[in-house]
């Protein structure tokens, strides 16, 4: 389960608003890479059950996103890159460019950033990567869930625009049902048409 440990030692060096930093949907065919930043001013502002989002269920995610989304003492935002900036920066400079975006949108800027991974975007502020930050670290736990809720709720929207393709299934993943949508409808605007399984179709992308 993830700890304070690593939010613990960035206090002991001074730091006082420390932000954790996490992506969601870079291994896509469709959609946008989504980043959350998450500051927890009082951690007893920490729900029950916080883990790392890839081992929670939908119903759990969902519980966790209100109390975290709606709790006082907790600062949050979320920020895309879109399938068009991911086909023009590559996946990985794209979900370093949602990241900045999350915390630029932060109400109040941190002073430190743990960020998921082994990378880190440019930020403003001192920062660490931590690989596998998501399940060693809370405040990187709570970014890894606003991050692939607030994804799949977009993936959920777009299924309404485009209900043939599944999206609201398979939110965007390479999945069997998938490429049999698309190779049978061809692909969306939202299709990251650099990615192979679509860039092999040949197909025209709409307008």
């Amino acid at each position: 389960m993830p700890t304070w440990s690593h939010e613990d030692t960035a206090q002991s060096q001074g730091h006082r608003l420390i932000a954790g930093v996490d992506e969601a949907g870079r291994g896509c065919l469709a959609g946008p890479v989504t980043a959350a930043a998450v500051i927890f001013l009082d951690r007893s502002a920490l729900p029950p059950g916080l883990d790392d989002s890839k081992k929670l269920t939908r119903a759990a995610r969902q519980r966790l996103h209100t109390h975290l989304t709606g709790h006082p003492a907790v600062l949050w935002a979320t920020a895309n890159a879109s399938a068009a900036e991911i086909d023009r920066l590559n996946i990985l400079q794209a979900a370093l460019l949602a990241m900045q975006r999350a915390v630029a949108s932060l109400s109040t800027a941190p002073d430190f950033i743990l960020v998921d991974g082994n990378r880190l975007p440019t930020l403003p502020t001192p920062a660490r990567a931590i690989i596998g930050g998501d399940a060693a670290c809370l405040s990187i736990a709570a970014a890894s869930i606003l991050a692939k809720e607030s994804r799949d709720r977009i993936m959920e929207a777009l299924d309404r625009e485009h209900p043939a393709h599944g999206f609201a299934r398979h939110k965007g993943y390479g999945t069997a049902a998938h490429l049999r949508a698309l190779a049978a409808h061809g692909p969306t605007p939202h299709h990251r048409r650099s990615f192979a399984p679509v860039a092999q179709l040949g197909l025209p992308f709409p307008r």
